[in-house]
């Protein structure tokens, strides 16, 4: 049995990306129906930043018990559940999902559940079970989001390789976790697991974890890790991997060296792909697919009149925030309203919850170098702020880049903690245009770790006044 139903848009994908085109495309006066297989909420809410972000804050809490003694405080017998901890980060994902349900019923979006393959250019099938049902509209989004990509030699298998949500609800705690690839994921489980005493190694192919960072950051960050206990291998391959009864083997190569090392688990955080298979897009010539992600232009349009794609099966970089405003721009312009202006990707901030934390935005010293910009790059470390040295968090450091002609900022990148929280000063300053002259005279509260944000800028410029 097949139910037809009509619409002014249909969206396939209901996460950061498709729930906000569907409620900022209801605001506007569409009529909306949202497609979705699993929960509401995609990778983001359900497998990845927010119950993330909750184990890591677990792993933050237990750190710091472990180092109350320096604060007056004493704490015997500190211990931990695995299977606790594991649990209240599926509890706030529940919530939040229940919460994005909430807010497409108050906006009165066509929840549907099911899987969706657009067969026409205006046409949506919605399998469910039994049956199906029909959709149609004048415009259609695709937001599918993307999943873990593996390696050609190496898979994730949910049991002994696992991939982001595998390492999300262990079972219990392995003694050892080889950790393959250093971006933000890689990072983040590393932290996680390295705080509840589990031996971690990173393996990197580049010659420097972190590689899309600024050079100065990966470095220091670097350091922190080793000194916490985390082994990293730079400029290496995991060339393959043999699973044996009581461990996995990995034979890890260099340029200079061969590395055979045991471990109990391996993590995959070599990247993502696009999830664009099986949603109908082989009925579409003109809809190009490249390295798995779908080719747009900048208001999100793909090769065929009528349907659009935003958020991560677009390509990178793979963020929430970035997938909203995605979102935003793409539903505005298809209600053609006024003075819609694409997105900007060097006001991309992007954030890593490791301990301690990291966030950047714009160029890097050497990408901006290599642009031909005559700089001035300022640093304020975590150590010479009063509120830092309170917390007793004084690992860290604050870096500017100007454009030495314009005064424009055209980088800033942070490590310390707190500094997720930070960034969006210098996101609000990119996006207004702020030249040095207007930082200067932008009076930071104090004491507050937002003072080495200003004393980064006056650096630059050879007026800091704290070092």
């Amino acid at each position: 049995m097949t139910v037809k139903k009509t619409y002014d848009l249909i969206i396939l994908g209901g996460g950061p990306a498709g729930y906000v085109a569907a409620i900022r495309a209801a605001q506007l006066g569409l009529k909306v129906a949202c497609v979705e297989k699993d929960n509401v909420g995609g990778i983001c809410l359900n497998w990845g930043c927010i119950p993330t972000k909750a184990l890591l804050k677990s792993a933050e809490v237990f750190h710091l018990i472990n180092n109350v003694e320096k604060f007056g405080i004493s704490a015997d017998n500190i211990q931990f559940d695995i299977k606790k901890i594991i649990k209240r980060s599926r509890d706030v994902s529940k919530k939040l999902t229940n919460g994005v349900n909430y807010l497409l019923k108050k906006n009165k979006v066509d929840l549907i559940k099911g899987h969706g393959k657009i067969i026409s250019p205006n046409n949506l099938l919605v399998f469910q079970n039994d049956s199906s049902i029909n959709l149609s509209a004048e415009n259609i989004i695709i937001a599918t989001g993307a999943r873990s990509r593996d390696l050609d030699k190496i898979k994730s298998d949910g049991v002994n390789v696992w991939n982001y949500k595998n390492a999300m609800i262990p079972e219990k705690l392995p003694s050892s976790i080889l950790v393959i690839g250093s971006g933000a994921i890689g990072v983040e489980f590393a932290t996680f697991y390295n705080a509840f005493n589990v031996d971690v190694t990173i393996v990197e192919l580049q010659n420097r974890i972190l590689p899309v960072e600024d050079e100065e950051i990966s470095d220091f960050a670097e350091k922190i890790f080793k000194k916490s206990g985390i082994d990293i291998i730079c400029n290496s391959n995991v060339e393959s991997i043999n699973i044996q009864k009581t461990c996995i083997s990995a034979d890890i190569i260099s340029k200079d060296k061969q590395i055979i090392k045991e471990f109990e688990k391996v993590i995959l955080a070599v990247g993502i792909q696009g999830n664009v298979e099986d949603i109908g897009l082989e009925n579409f010539n003109n809809i190009k697919i490249n390295k798995n992600h779908i080719e747009v232009d900048e208001y999100y349009r793909t090769g065929q009149s009528g349907i659009y794609a935003i958020g991560d099966v677009v390509g990178p970089p793979w963020l929430a925030h970035k997938a909203m405003h995605e979102a935003i721009i793409c539903v505005e312009k298809i209600a053609n309203l006024k003075n819609v202006n694409p997105l900007n990707l060097l006001g991309i901030p992007g954030c890593t919850y490791s301990i301690p934390q990291i966030a950047s935005i714009g160029l890097t010293e050497s990408e901006a170098k290599n642009q031909g910009f005559d700089i001035k790059v300022g640093k304020f470390p975590f150590k010479a702020n009063g509120k830092a040295i309170a917390l007793g968090d004084e690992e860290g450091f604050v870096k500017t880049i100007f454009d030495s002609l314009t005064g424009e900022l055209i980088g800033a990148h942070m490590i310390g903690t707190d500094v997720t929280e930070l960034i969006q000063g210098y996101s609000i300053a990119k996006n207004i245009e702020a030249t040095e002259e207007d930082l200067f005279h932008t009076i930071f509260p104090h004491p507050t770790l937002s003072e080495m944000m200003h004393e980064s800028v006056l650096d630059a410029f050879d007026k800091t006044l704290h070092i």
